[in-house]
């Protein structure tokens, strides 16, 4: 969304009669962008009133490039609400594809992902009957600590 709303307005600027943005205006404008899409992940603030702020903003931004900062003429305003609208109708759109692929990927998930039966022996018991007497069993794995019988 704050892509499509920098876009549109340097678009709307150009269509108005406002010059090409240089690299500087781009840069402002791409963190002014990186903003309003901060602020739209939060859902407290309404996408209308971002487009708005967003072409407002992009306005400023190509006006202070320009030099020619004051409040703009109707062709210009014109402008910059056409491409508020053009803004909502491409987010609206983009939202309604998004539900239809999320749609169309659930009702596919159950038939593709499918779980195979796993075929498990059932386990068997193994007794365990060392050969040796009761009193090594006590001592551990590790046997006694003493040095072997040669070195005594």
């Amino acid at each position: 969304m704050c892509g499509v709303s920098a876009a549109l307005s340097i678009a709307a600027h150009a269509v108005a009669g406002g010059a090409a943005p240089d690299q500087a205006a781009l840069v402002l404008l791409l963190g002014v962008a990186a903003v309003s899409g901060v602020l739209a992940a939060d859902d407290r603030v309404p996408v209308p009133l971002l487009l708005v702020l967003g072409q407002i903003t992009g306005h400023v931004v190509l006006g202070l490039e320009d030099g020619h900062l004051y409040t703009p003429g109707p062709m210009m305003t014109a402008a910059h609400i056409a491409a508020v609208a053009v803004a909502a109708a491409l987010v609206q759109g983009a939202e309604k594809g998004c539900a239809v692929a999320l749609a169309a990927l659930h009702r596919m998930r159950p038939q593709l992902y499918r779980p195979l039966p796993v075929l498990v022996a059932p386990p068997t018991r193994t007794l365990h009957r060392p050969r040796v007497g009761r009193g090594v069993l006590l001592v551990g794995g590790t046997g006694s600590r003493a040095p072997p019988v040669v070195l005594r």
